[in-house]
């Protein structure tokens, strides 16, 4: 089993994450490349980064389910935001998938950074992530 946890002497995290995880040996970890905001059939789900966030979070749970895992299975994440005006709209996306995904706040280790752009101007939000799979 991942474990997630916030040792003492350190301030409590400032958002949505723990500041450790660990693989157990059994496990493989798989790298999730960036995923944006875009439907199977190619097409963004809507312009704002509430809309582009809830979908490239559902992106992910495609990707895991491929891999036979769950949101449980997420060891780290990391999220790019274009622009401080998108913050809200992800967080609120975010907060979310994770009430779904982490009901107890067993939250994966996460970092997020505002950026100057994404790889095309009608995107606003990107997130890649980190997997621990159980050996079969």
């Amino acid at each position: 089993m991942i474990r997630r946890w916030s040792p003492a002497g350190l301030a409590p995290p400032i958002g949505k994450y723990s500041h450790l995880a660990t693989v157990p040996a059994d496990h493989d970890l798989v790298f999730v490349s960036g995923q944006v905001g875009v439907l199977e059939n190619g097409e963004l789900a809507g312009p704002d980064a509430e809309s582009q966030t809830r979908q490239a979070y559902a992106n992910i749970g495609t990707l895991l389910e491929s891999l036979g895992a769950g949101p449980e299975h997420l060891v780290k994440l990391l999220t790019l935001v274009s622009g401080t005006e998108h913050l809200a709209g992800c967080r609120a996306a975010r907060d979310e998938v994770f009430a779904q995904w982490y009901p107890a706040g067993d939250w994966p280790a996460h970092s997020l950074m505002v950026v100057a752009a994404l790889a095309a101007p009608e995107l606003t939000v990107e997130i890649e992530g980190m997997v621990a799979v159980p050996r079969r």
